[in-house]
Formats: C-alpha cells, structure tokens, sequence
C-alpha cells in the first residue's frame, strides 16, 4: 500500500511540474537554495553587489508574467532590508568606486515605480551620483574599479550601461545616452580583435600590470563570459537609448559584427561556448555554462528587436534547446540547476595576482547554480516564453 502511496505521489508531482514554464521552475528552484534574496551568490552576510541583482531582475520578470507576488515580494524583501529609511543603502561605499555596486540598482526602478517609496529615489541617485565621479581613462571610459586603476574590463559594460540609460530614460537626463555610448563604442576601439572577431577581456591604459601586453595593454585571452556580459549590456542599453541617438547605428553594427563573430567558436558537437573562447581544442579548456547562456539570451532578444537577422532567433531558440541538454539538470527534489559555472574570473589583485593566462583562467572553481547563469537563464527563458 506504501509503495502505491508513493508511486502515485510520484506520478502526481510530475503532472503538477510537467507544462510549467522554465523560467518559473528555476526561479522557484533558486528561491528554495536562497530562501532570503540576500543569500544570493552563497553570501552568508548581507551585500549589494552584481549577482543578487543579476538573479533579482530575473525573477521580477517572472513576476510580470505571471503575476505571482511571491516573486515580487521575495526582490522586495532584499530592498526593503538593504536600503535604509535616508535611502543610503546598507555595505555599499560609493567612495571605493567599484563598478560591480551599480548593477543592482536595476531592481529599485520597479520597486519605485509600484512603491512610491522616497528612500528608493535617494538610493537609485546614490548609485548614479557614483558614476559621476567615477574615474576614467582618458577617453572617457570607466576604469573597472579604483583598486584596478587605468582598467576597462568588458565585464564593466554590463554592470553601469543598462542601469544609467534606464536612469537617463527615467529621469530625463539626455546628456547622459552620450556617455552610456561612448562606453561601449571606446571598447570597440580599445579591446577589440581583428582577427578573430572577439574581444579581450580587459585594457590597461598605463600598460602597466603584468597581465598587459607592453605595447597595446591588453590582457592574453578572450574570456566567454566576459564577451557575454558585453554583449548583454548592449541589447540592454538599447531598450532605452533613444531610436534618433547618433551612435545607435554604430552600436547595432558592434552588436551585428560580434553576433556572427562567437557562432565561429561554438562547440561543434554540443554547440556550447569553451570557457577560454577561442581555444576549444586546448587541453584543460571546458564548456562553460555562464557565457554561454548569455551568447544566447543576446542572440535572442537582439533577433526579436529586430537588432540581429531574425535567422538569430532560430539559432538562438536551437542553441537554447542544446543548453537544456549540456548544462540543466533535475535534482532529486525536482529543483532545477545548472552545472559548470566558473564561479569567477578577473585580473590582477594584491593577494593572488591573476595573470590572463589560460592557466589561470581554466583554474579558477568550477561549480553549479552559479547567479551568473541562474539569471541570464531565467531572463532567455522568459524572452522564450519556455
């Protein structure tokens, strides 16, 4: 009778999963990991930083297609606790200038709007008071942080772009577009490759790190993910840069020309990406699970834009059904993860200087549920309607 019990129970929890959408299987999976938003990115304290944003924007979409305040409540619960009543937002330090901080801020904008709450304002003009102070190299491109000095890493565009044009947008501040483009058409002069097509994953201004090359200041190698936050921000900058703005055009062409660059490096059997992009055949080099997620989600919001040939949506849709395959698997409790995230990647640094080798990029901890592919997931698979 016990084992009845069960296999009927067994049969009803798959007709109660089977027809739900990916997006809300894997935010309910994250939520259930991370009951509290603040234990985003295996924090076992309160932070404000990237990944909690990253995955938060996510499930706010969630929330607007269906409806589901659970979803909201559980992005506003994190904001309720991390900004204070005078709306200074709790670990954050604007002074350190760290370009990481700012991602986050994305999540206030909706929360504003539904709440009307003051304190959210003052906190979304800290972050962008930030920026206007931030340092930058000569031409006007943020350094990645002030601990990094004279450095654009890719991983940057991402981080200020989306949020300060929606800022723009919001708060009618045309002026700023301009600097929001700037950014990313000084990294296609600066960190861009002829030969392959790709970017390299950071800059040195000063020449002056161990990991820059002496003449041009570039680091070794093309990092996936790097490519990808890159390529996120553009598709995200452009949903509020106006359609008459001068370097529209050029950006999409930046957009067009990397689109069709990454097809080149795709992995020929699972049509995945390689965790050093470029090296596929290389001993140590494996198929990461981050970057790859974002190639896809750029490939398909940008086709449905009508940025990229709509021929993007097909292989966007056809790359998104490979990575199901690769990269999701289904837990024992029914929860959804990702596997092989590189769990993190830079250069430089005071306590173990990062080199830009393939070494050092292939050594960095391989591990499941990473924010930086649990996000972008959710986001592609919304885009989908999967």
């Amino acid at each position: 009778m016990k084992k009845l019990i069960l296999s009927m129970f067994s049969i009803f929890m798959i007709i109660q999963t089977f027809g739900q959408k990916n997006y809300v299987q894997m935010a309910d999976s994250d939520m259930k990991r991370n009951p509290e938003a603040w234990m985003l990115d295996f924090s076992k304290t309160l932070k404000w930083n990237y990944c909690h944003g990253l995955v938060m924007q996510s499930i706010l979409q969630v929330y607007d297609k269906t409806d589901n305040t659970k979803y909201y409540d559980y992005v506003y619960d994190y904001a309720d606790t991390m900004v204070n009543a005078d709306g200074t937002i709790k670990t954050y330090k604007p002074l350190e200038y760290n370009i990481d901080r700012v991602n986050t801020g994305k999540i206030l904008f909706p929360i504003l709007a539904k709440t009307k709450e003051e304190r959210f304002k003052i906190a979304l003009d800290h972050q962008r008071e930030q920026m206007r102070t931030h340092p930058r190299t000569k031409d006007g491109s943020f350094w990645h942080k002030k601990v990094y000095p004279h450095q654009v890493w890719l991983d940057g565009l991402y981080m200020a772009g989306p949020f300060l044009a929606q800022y723009a947008k919001e708060n009618n501040e045309a002026a700023l577009f301009d600097d929001v483009a700037l950014q990313i058409v000084d990294v296609r002069k600066y960190l861009y490759d002829s030969e392959t097509g790709l970017y390299f994953h950071g800059w040195d201004e000063s020449k002056q790190q161990r990991w820059a090359d002496p003449k041009t200041g570039l680091s070794p190698h093309f990092w996936s993910r790097s490519i990808g936050w890159y390529m996120m921000a553009i598709v995200d900058v452009l949903d509020f840069l106006p359609e008459d703005h001068k370097d529209r055009p050029e950006i999409i062409k930046i957009l067009q020309e990397l689109s069709a660059s990454i097809e080149k490096f795709r992995d020929t059997e699972t049509g995945m990406w390689y965790q050093v992009t470029d090296l596929g055949d290389r001993e140590g080099n494996y198929l990461e699970s981050t970057g790859s997620i974002m190639f896809i989600y750029t490939w398909i919001k940008g086709a449905q834009k009508g940025y990229l040939d709509k021929r993007y949506l097909k292989k966007g849709e056809q790359a998104y059904d490979q990575y199901l395959q690769r990269f999701v698997k289904t837990e024992a409790d029914g929860s959804l993860s990702i596997m092989d995230c590189c769990s993190v990647a830079g250069l430089g640094g005071e306590k173990n200087y990062r080199d830009g080798s393939f070494e050092y990029y292939i050594s960095e901890p391989i591990r499941d549920n990473d924010p930086k592919a649990i996000g972008p997931f959710i986001m592609t698979s919304v885009l989908l309607d999967r």
